[in-house]
């Protein structure tokens, strides 16, 4: 389950914005879609920033 209270795997991102993982992988190298951040070699994703990001698209 997703909460808001904590940040998102990639995995959880691609179910939430109902995308492949590998979209959001080829998003990252490219520098589009919701900001991600570096924990160790993981990425991690805050909710309010993917909800922000996909408030903004047209």
């Amino acid at each position: 389950m997703i909460t808001d209270d904590e940040t998102w795997t990639i995995e959880e991102v691609a179910r939430f914005l109902k995308l492949p993982v590998g979209t959001l992988y080829q998003w990252r190298t490219r520098k589009v879609g919701p900001p991600g951040h570096r924990a160790g070699r993981h990425v991690r994703y805050l909710p309010e920033d993917v909800r922000a990001w996909l408030r903004e698209q047209p």
